[in-house]
Parts: C-alpha cells; sequence; structure tokens
C-alpha cells in the first residue's frame, strides 16, 4: 500500500469551521435516525435533511458530487437499507419493520466540510442484526482510540478489522476512510483491515472521516446500475458508521459526536 500523497495538517482556522461544519451534521443526523420508521421513503428522510440544509444555511457535500467521472450524485443524503452498503439513493421505498438503515450525510462551512454516518434498525430487529450494528459501532471506536501523535495510519484498520472479525463478521474492502477538509474525500485513503505499524505517523491537526462497513456475510461487492449504490453481492445484510475526527496533541476529537450520537 503506497502512502504517497501529503496529508494536509489544518490551520485552527480550519479546523474551527469544520467544527461548525460537523455540528451541524451531528445534529441533522439525530433528527434522522429519529425519523427512520416503519412507513417513512428513503425520499421523505433526503427531503428533510435538504430542507435543514436550507435552514440552516450551510451547503451539501453530497448533491451533485461527482468523483471520477460518476453521475452527479443526486441527493443530500445517502440511504443505504439492509444489503446497502454505501452510497443507497434516495427514492420511493418505504422503510419497513426489522430493516436496518444506514444515514451517510456531509454539508460544508466556510469552504470545510464535515461527514459522518449512523446506521440505525427500523423497529424491532433480531438479535443477530443488533449485534451488526453495536459490532459496527463499536469497531469505529476501536479506530478512533488508535488516532493518538505518533501512531501509524494503519493502526486504525487493524484495530477495526480485529474487532469485526473477532464477531464472525466481514470488512468491506473496496471502500475505506479518507481525510477530510477543503475536500469531501482527501488524503489520505484508510483502510478498515491490514497490518499495524505501517504508513505515516499520525501527527496533530489531521482530520480523517473514519467510517468502517460491516457484513454479515462475506465482503464481496456488487454496483447497482445507478452506479452509486454498493450492495453485498451474498445479499447479507450491511452496516455502516462514521465520524469525522480531529488528531490533537491529546486524546482524539469526534467532530461530527454531539449528546445522543452513537
Amino acid at each position: 500500500m503506497a502512502y504517497g500523497e501529503r496529508i494536509p495538517i489544518k490551520t485552527r482556522r480550519e479546523i474551527e469551521l469544520m467544527r461548525e461544519a460537523c455540528r451541524h451534521v451531528g445534529e441533522i443526523l439525530l433528527e434522522l435516525r429519529e425519523l427512520a420508521a416503519p412507513g417513512i421513503t428513503t425520499r421523505e428522510l433526503d427531503e428533510y435533511a435538504e430542507k435543514a440544509i436550507s435552514q440552516r444555511g450551510v451547503v451539501s457535500s453530497f448533491k451533485d458530487y461527482d468523483p471520477h467521472g460518476l453521475p452527479k450524485y443526486p441527493a443530500v443524503l445517502c440511504v443505504s437499507v439492509n444489503d446497502e452498503i454505501v452510497h443507497g439513493i434516495p427514492g420511493p421505498r418505504e422503510l419497513e419493520e426489522g430493516d436496518i438503515v444506514g444515514l451517510d450525510f456531509g454539508v460544508s462551512v466556510g469552504g470545510f466540510h464535515g461527514d459522518s454516518a449512523v446506521t440505525v434498525p427500523v423497529g424491532e430487529v433480531d438479535p443477530e442484526t443488533q449485534k451488526l450494528i453495536d459490532v459496527t459501532r463499536d469497531a469505529l471506536l476501536c479506530g478512533i482510540e488508535q488516532m493518538v501523535p505518533g501512531h501509524r495510519l494503519s493502526d486504525i484498520g487493524h484495530a477495526i478489522q480485529n474487532r469485526v472479525e473477532s464477531e464472525g463478521f466481514s470488512v468491506v474492502r473496496v471502500f475505506a476512510g479518507h481525510g477530510v477538509g477543503e475536500k469531501l474525500h482527501e488524503p489520505p485513503w484508510i483502510p478498515n483491515y491490514g497490518p499495524a505499524g505501517r504508513g505515516p505517523r499520525l501527527m496533530p491537526g489531521m482530520v480523517f472521516a473514519i467510517e468502517p462497513m460491516v457484513d454479515m456475510g462475506r465482503p464481496d461487492v456488487r454496483m447497482l446500475d445507478d452506479e452509486w449504490t454498493a450492495v453485498t453481492a451474498d445479499g447479507s445484510l450491511s452496516a455502516h458508521f462514521e465520524h469525522t475526527i480531529l488528531i490533537t496533541e491529546d486524546e482524539p476529537e469526534a467532530l461530527t459526536w454531539i449528546d445522543g450520537s452513537h
């Protein structure tokens, strides 16, 4: 794995702009989690998020995003249901009792982005499904614990992989965490797997979006015809959690965490 690109170090002003963006992301995601109930459509969740963005005077990080020549992403929110891993496009689908839904959301303030995701149960889910959600959230926390000055970049993914595979689940490998700042996706690419002790040392001022994506079955991925939605190849359930994390002189700061966040 190559680590050729320079990892940006944020200035105090840039960090304050990101902290503000991340606060809006966390607050709106908390509201969306409460709306994710049987009968609501994924489009209605997106419409709620778009209205919240307008009311707060911030800018969507996702709408019209077009990396690598893909069609522009058509919504402000990614809504991924059940076997959808990431980047589910909102539409007429109604959530049903027993579903799980991943909500991935980002906004920018002053040109700097915040990015976060959460997976929530829709009504009651079976114990193994709840375990998938819990382990994915725990894996994110395990990765964040490694984000202190002097640790290596690969320590993050190593900790995530260990937590996930110890419970018999699998880590999605074709998607990863990333740097975030003036661009939604900046260097470096941060896989959720691999050996510890590799890559650059972590330094204060680095900001990363850490986001384990975990499958109940195998990690293989299939892309839908919309060119955005990634689903599990074997049809198994998938969960996704993400926080934007600032590396400080001491403990990592989860910029998108607010009271009530996962």
